[in-house]
């Protein structure tokens, strides 16, 4: 049987495992691939529509991997994947504007383009916290501005009126005085890929407990890991001594009821224009071995 294949994905918590040694010492026979790091960001920019539910359509190459919660349950109903069950997240998002615009509150982005990934995090959460505050054709999205250091980099460049950022990028918007108009935090999961051992399934969240609890210990300790995932011409200015810890991992169940309504919030509002992927029942999309 293949190696188990471990790959970093915006979040603290594998390279603190890595760094821990908790993959090993759990037994894991694993290598650690750091595909998202790149010198410019441009690993993440995929272009216009191209976002996280096109990368499970192409097929990743790690045996897990994590996406917004509506993703991974949307491409796990396509047969994608399976949608570990067995634990959640919840990631900080927002919505930033420049410290000079004249955005202040919601309300002011109606008509506004707000850059965000297509069918990801960004994409579905921005929807879901304007929806409090604005008619549903007064909410603009931007699809046009690629991945998330896409669109910071537009941000940080005066390019982009308003963006969604999250985790590392949203601490790093914060540093630099932009304007977080609006929270729009939301949860992710996990999908499986391929047929890896379930005895390397549990070693691997195993260590992702362990590292939760040391990043919930000491997280500034481990902050600096940040950097990993970050474009080289941010690094001079990023303070990672202020960001906080990103995505938590949350060792609940993700339940056949939270699948259903996901499914029907995507459904309600047309996200994917086709009339969507697979309807795959949950006992059929989620990974058995959870």
């Amino acid at each position: 049987m293949a190696r188990f294949v471990v790959s970093p994905h915006m979040r603290l918590h594998e390279w603190v495992a890595e760094e821990k040694g908790f993959f090993r010492e759990s037994g894991l026979d694993y290598e650690f691939r750091e595909q998202l790091t790149s010198d410019d960001g441009s690993y993440h920019d995929l272009g216009d529509k191209v976002g996280a539910y096109q990368t499970f359509e192409s097929g990743r190459s790690c045996d897990v991997s994590a996406a917004c919660h509506w993703t991974v349950n949307a491409a796990a109903a396509s047969g994608h994947g399976k949608l570990y069950a067995g634990c959640y997240s919840v990631s900080p998002c927002g919505i930033f504007v420049p410290a000079e615009s004249d955005i202040r509150q919601p309300e002011d982005l109606a008509g506004v383009p707000i850059s965000v990934g297509y069918q990801s995090g960004s994409h579905y959460s921005t929807i879901q916290t304007l929806e409090e505050f604005l008619a549903p054709g007064d909410i603009r999205l931007s699809f046009a501005d690629g991945l998330l250091f896409h669109r910071l980099e537009l941000l940080v460049d005066g390019k982009a009126p308003a963006v969604s950022l999250f985790s590392g990028p949203f601490y790093f918007a914060e540093q630099l005085g932009f304007r977080k108009v609006v929270d729009t935090s939301f949860m992710m999961a996990s999908m499986i890929t391929g047929d890896p051992d379930p005895y390397d399934v549990a070693k691997y969240f195993g260590a992702l407990r362990r590292a939760q609890v040391e990043i919930d210990l000491r997280l500034e300790l481990y902050r600096h890991h940040y950097r990993r995932e970050f474009p080289k011409r941010f690094h001079p200015d990023m303070d990672v001594r202020r960001f906080g810890p990103g995505e938590r991992l949350v060792f609940e169940p993700y339940t056949e009821d939270m699948f259903e309504r996901s499914q029907n919030w995507v459904s309600e509002r047309g996200i994917f224009p086709d009339g969507g992927p697979g309807t795959a029942p949950y006992q059929e999309a989620i990974y058995a071995n959870a």
